[in-house]
């Protein structure tokens, strides 16, 4: 593993604003202060006047009042392990599926199957085959690595977690905030959370909640050789695993962190006759697509976003200063007749009243813009008393949400962060930001919430600390994780040799020849499908120190800008364009993969040598992406 850090603009300039001496006063004013914390109890008091509005459908189920073993049904089908509580699925079947787990996670899913058991028990029928017998078949231990184990973890990755100066071992009392946290991809997060437990000898979770300094420090990501993959960066097929995962890798970290959180069930709500507010995303994206496909997110929030971004950051008190309600409800009325007839002018509304547009749209969603499934551990990540480890449960749990969710949230942050980068001028810092908006977020008249129980000002901090951590660290938290990647590449291989017993002997052979290849500098033939400008092949010599960025500069200069083959476009200032390209990996232990100009090519051929290389245009990415 590298050690050069992955960091984004806004690590860099934490860093160095966490080099020099901040002042207590300074450090003061990067509280919540008491202005924050009324507009916090004021958009609390605005969404329990929204909810007398429109109560629940009388058929609506909450998830407490689920038949018991249900939930944990629900649970192993989101898991992708439906199949172990299948009367007839194979041995081979669900050796596979469990064969990519580690120790830890494997307990997780062992605890949801002894409860699923019991609750089947009472109902006297006969409880599905015990995971335990089938990972001590000799199937699953021959496809079960041996580094999966929490024991057998490899000692250079157990080291560079060990050898970290992880604040998590030193009692509370005795340290103060760190400028920097490193965060380790490599091993599964409830597989650290183990080693944090067993060196600290007690559970995380018990310590004193810590107030912070109102800094955040600047997280570093070694770099792995393979690169940064993000989440856009993966095929529907692969993502789908990629969730499976997470959720067993979440549910863990859950047990361990002793985080009881109850998933609840999207209720029967009517929807709204309005075409903009009150309309499920999924709904408002399956219009919108029809009118531009390319969208991730819905045309109105794209637009409004646009209009604040330009006539709303810089505004003193956005977001904060409330908007005219009597101009709201005419500017609501006026956009759902005329915005997707095109006559709606933006000219009249003022950066205030757009601003509680914005965060009208967002409550008013039929189900939590984090989901009604999530909403809960969204919410408990406040309790958990380590960065490491709300960054982990952070990072997991965006990936589980739904893509129409998460593109909307992704573009939400994103203003939201500028909005912050612009301090200076509107005087809204990150805590006032994330005061304000945690609400609009973390309470929603669907799901029931303890956000308002307790001491007030303490609820309140630790909801904004939440949405702080959104805001500031979301490009680490669209990433996916190594361990993950490793976990899906290891699925589709042993997926692959589901028949290896029948193909055994077809099989040995082209073994034998990666094995022979690898470490070797090899040539690879690389295809091009760059729209209707180039169609065919070219010749890449590998060697230790190449990288997709070289790839991408020889493909350039042979087909693209080369003067026999120019096919750039002439703009309207005189200069040429050039199409924007991207080396995908497709085929072998993964779907389909656009890989990160930092990937070391060679190490990719070693980790996937049945891949194919493709060069292909990317595509559009919009906000939200």
């Amino acid at each position: 593993m590298s050690v050069e850090p992955w960091a984004s603009p806004q690590d860099q300039a934490a860093a160095e604003h966490t080099r020099s001496k901040i002042s207590p006063a300074a450090q003061e004013q990067e509280q919540p202060d008491k202005l924050c914390l009324e507009s916090f109890w004021s958009e609390v008091e605005t969404i329990r006047q929204g909810c007398g509005e429109a109560d629940l459908d009388p058929t609506r189920r909450d998830s407490r009042q689920s038949e018991e073993g249900e939930q944990e049904e629900q649970w192993l089908a989101d898991a992708g392990l439906s199949t172990l509580i299948s009367e007839d699925s194979e041995d081979v079947d669900k050796a596979v599926l469990l064969s990519t787990l580690t120790r830890t996670q494997a307990e997780a899913v062992q605890r949801r199957l002894d409860s699923y058991t019991l609750s089947r028990r009472k109902k006297n029928k006969l409880p599905p085959r015990d995971v335990r017998d089938i990972f001590s078949s000799p199937i699953a231990q021959a496809l079960l690595p041996e580094s999966q184990n929490s024991k057998d973890l490899p000692q250079n990755s157990m080291a560079s977690v060990a050898k970290m100066p992880f604040s998590a071992v030193t009692p509370e009392h005795q340290r103060a905030a760190p400028k920097e946290e490193f965060l380790i991809t490599d091993i599964a997060y409830c597989e650290q959370a183990v080693i944090f437990i067993k060196q600290a000898n007690f559970p995380l979770n018990n310590i004193p909640y810590r107030k912070e300094d109102g800094t955040l420090p600047r997280v570093i990501c070694p770099k792995c050789r393979l690169g940064v993959t993000r989440i856009q960066d993966l095929s529907l097929a692969d993502m789908k695993k990629v969730r499976q995962l997470a959720l067993i890798d979440m549910t863990a970290l859950c047990d361990l962190l002793e985080l009881e959180v109850k998933r609840h069930k999207t209720g029967k709500r009517k929807i709204a006759e309005s075409p903009l507010f009150g309309v499920p995303l999924a709904t408002l994206l399956e219009t919108d697509q029809k009118i531009k496909p390319i969208t991730s997110i819905p045309l109105f929030l794209h637009t409004l976003l646009s209009f604040l971004e330009k006539k709303g950051v810089d505004s003193e008190g956005i977001l904060r200063v409330p908007g005219s309600q009597s101009r709201i409800k005419l500017l609501q009325q006026n956009l759902e007749a005329n915005f997707y007839k095109g006559r709606f002018n933006w000219d009249e509304v003022s950066p205030n009243d757009a601003a509680a547009l914005l965060k009208k749209f967002i409550r008013e969603l039929p189900d939590p813009l984090l989901t009604a499934e999530y909403l809960n551990t969204f919410s408990a990540v406040r309790d958990i008393t380590e960065l490491r480890q709300k960054l982990h449960m952070l990072n997991l749990l965006i990936l589980l949400l739904p893509e129409p969710n998460r593109s909307t949230l992704k573009a939400l942050l994103e203003f939201l962060s500028k909005v912050v980068n612009r301090e200076k001028k509107n005087r809204m810092n990150l805590w006032a930001v994330a005061t304000i908006m945690a609400p609009n977020l973390f309470l929603h008249k669907a799901v029931p919430s303890r956000l308002t129980d307790g001491a007030e000002k303490g609820q309140a901090e630790k909801a904004a600390d939440v949405m702080r951590l959104l805001i500031r660290y979301q490009d680490l938290l669209w990433t996916v994780p190594n361990f993950l990647m490793s976990q899906v590449r290891r699925l589709n291989e042993n997926s692959n040799r589901r028949y290896q017993f029948k193909n055994l002997l077809r099989k040995i052979q082209p073994d034998s020849r990666e094995k022979t290849e690898k470490n070797s500098e090899p040539r690879r033939t690389i295809k091009i499908q760059v729209g209707d400008l180039v169609n065919g092949t070219m010749e890449f010599q590998l060697n230790i120190n190449c990288r997709t960025s070289d790839l991408l500069a020889q493909f350039y200069r042979q087909f693209l800008r080369s003067p026999e083959n120019g096919k750039g476009k002439m703009r309207r200032n005189g200069s040429v364009g050039y199409p924007d390209c991207a080396l995908y990996e497709v085929g072998g232990n993964i779907g389909e993969h656009c890989l990160d100009t930092e990937t070391h090519l060679l190490d990719l051929y070693n980790s996937n040598p049945g891949g194919e290389w493709v060069i292909k245009t990317k595509p559009n990415g919009g906000r939200g992406q």
